[in-house]
């Protein structure tokens, strides 16, 4: 079949640029999830103004895809794209790929995200392109439900291979009419045509990885043969050469995120200032209506379930060390958790910087010294994150103390189910990924491995029917621990309070948790010198177990919780949800 051409404004390539975050992005799916988003630092306003500024400079104009999330969280931002002369057209709300979507919720996701981005904008979104991925021949139905929807247009074909087949044509703009007889353009990303293959070659990832005099070859040939614009399109991110690292990305993906990631704003120059660019609208000669300005639906009202009076006081221990990367994170995530847990409990924070040597002590002032209920205390010197949780008890005011991983490897808000199982008689409730109901994601396996088997090690030597030894986000009656002696400091101290414990008998709760991999930063164990650590402390454990009677845990003076169990010598089973 011969190319459809599209009636179109005199020639002009087209310009396409995705607004989104760089933790959003195709390479990092899998890995940060959409309820994660919120929590780390927004770089996406100062990257997209930096594009807006080199589009000034170069007279170029450009259709800006949004996401509807971001929309919604920056409506100024997709106002300034707007008043600067640009086309705003839908991403979709989140970034989903549509074939995890059915066709209703397709339509529902697209009708969302078009409604905030058009109250952000003002104008009508004429166009659509789907987050991650592209459309194939199997997808000619989203192009359906698009057109019965109003869309103009759009813009997720992207050739790859064989995946348009013998249809050639599908490289270059069209019309594609559904069922219904209602009618939209695709507008596909530009390939380029090789021994019967469609080669993907519009930007982005493909104008970073290889050189850049091939990518100048490929629009100059173009623009020669094809009487078609070239489909040209990049991410705001690409912009950011020091956006952080997500460090749980695999080794692939970082390099698909961030690898001349410097070199991208000079090249994206280069092209702009040797060819005219417009937005997809501007080439089909569509103009965007404007739209009266509509108001922001109320958020929810968040009815309290308790009244304020009766609060359980709680302090959250945050132990640092060299975190200066990972505290904007920290500082969102601790937002949200006390947003959502106000109504159940008075929460104070006390931050514990360990002896950083990076910015973290100025940090840790700047994003919380002047909170309320907040304090931040310092460690002559680094002296582990036990001795930090330590440090952090004792400055506490109230009984109910708990500490978390400053990463948030464990997402705070499962403090909300561990909490409550601080019944009387409990002296610790420790979080266990590794309890039947825990689990884990993304935690390398080897790491996953070794953690279990020292939990092996520490339940046979202690005696303590506990799946998980070694988690430092646990739940602590502070006057259990204020004058506890530990000899372990580091992470061997987390162990050791559980068998201090363990020795006098109290008893200890076990919360199943979900354990996540770090996202921003490096750990900071030492896997060897931890694993001798572990060995040594064992030992020490068996010794002392050896010279000790240990007579069978008294009973609790009041029933026990709900989600203990007992067994029938009246010592606690693993705590169930």
């Amino acid at each position: 079949m011969a190319e459809i051409r599209v009636e179109a404004s005199p020639r002009k390539h087209v310009l396409t640029i995705a607004v989104e975050d760089y933790f959003q992005a195709t390479a990092l799916q899998g890995i940060v999830p959409s309820r994660q988003w919120a929590r780390f630092e927004r770089r996406v306003e100062n990257n997209t103004r930096r594009t807006l500024d080199l589009l000034d400079a170069c007279g170029a104009k450009a259709t800006f895809f949004v996401l509807g999330w971001i929309a919604d969280e920056m409506t100024e931002l997709v106002r300034e794209i707007v008043v600067r002369g640009h086309e705003v057209a839908s991403k979709g709300y989140h970034h989903r790929p549509l074939r995890e979507m059915t066709t209703g919720a397709f339509r529902e996701d697209l009708l969302h995200a078009r409604e905030v981005i058009e109250r952000a904008g003002r104008r009508k979104v004429l166009g659509y392109r789907i987050a991650t991925g592209s459309f194939g021949l199997e997808d000619l139905w989203a192009l359906d439900v698009l057109a019965e929807e109003g869309f103009a247009y759009d813009s997720s074909m992207y050739p790859r291979l064989r995946s348009i087949g013998g249809e050639a044509w599908r490289r270059f703009p069209f019309r594609h009419v559904s069922p219904r007889g209602d009618v939209i353009v695709e507008v596909p990303l530009s390939s380029y045509r090789a021994a019967g293959l469609s080669i993907p070659f519009a930007g982005g990832n493909y104008f970073r990885q290889l050189p850049h005099a091939l990518a100048k070859r490929v629009l100059r040939e173009w623009d020669a043969r094809y009487e078609a614009p070239f489909v040209l399109h990049f991410h705001v991110w690409e912009l950011d050469p020091e956006q952080p690292s997500i460090t749980a990305a695999g080794a692939l993906a970082r390099v698909r995120q961030q690898r001349n990631l410097a070199r991208m704003p000079e090249r994206i120059r280069d092209h702009l200032q040797t060819y005219r660019f417009g937005g997809v609208a501007d080439y089909l000669g569509l103009v965007p209506a404007a739209l009266e300005e509509r108001p922001r639906p109320p958020a929810p009202v968040r009815l309290a379930t308790r009244a304020t009076t009766l609060r359980t006081p709680v302090t959250v221990v945050v132990p640092c060390y060299n975190e200066e990367l990972v505290l904007p994170y920290l500082a969102n995530t601790l937002k949200e958790l006390r947003r959502d847990l106000e109504s159940f409990y008075d929460l104070r924070f006390v931050f514990v910087d360990d002896g950083s040597s990076d910015r973290t002590w100025d940090d840790l002032h700047r994003l919380f010294g002047s909170l309320p209920s907040c304090s931040v205390i310092r460690q002559p010197r680094n002296m582990g994150v036990a001795a930090a949780i330590l440090a952090g008890i004792r400055a506490s005011s109230t009984e109910v103390v708990c500490s978390i991983d400053c990463d948030c490897t464990y997402d705070p808000h499962q403090l909300a189910g561990m909490i409550p199982l601080f019944g009387d008689g409990v002296d610790l409730v420790t979080a266990s990924p590794y309890h039947p109901d825990g689990g884990v994601l993304n935690v390398p396996a080897w790491r996953l491995a070794l953690s279990k088997s020292l939990s092996r090690m520490y339940r046979v030597v202690l005696g303590e029917k506990l799946a998980t030894f070694t988690s430092c986000f646990r739940v602590y009656r502070r006057s259990a621990f204020i004058d506890l002696d530990l000899h372990e400091s580091g992470f061997l101290g987390v162990a050791e309070m559980v068998g201090l414990l363990a020795m006098r008998r109290a008893r200890i709760a076990e919360y199943p948790a979900l354990l996540e991999v770090r996202m921003l930063g490096r750990s900071k164990m030492k896997i060897l010198r931890t694993i001798l650590g572990h060995l040594r402390l064992l030992g020490r454990f068996a010794f002392l177990r050896a010279q000790r009677s240990w007579s069978p845990r008294p009973p609790l003076s009041r029933p026990a919780s709900p989600g203990v169990s007992e067994t029938a010598d009246g010592r606690s089973d693993k705590w169930v949800k």
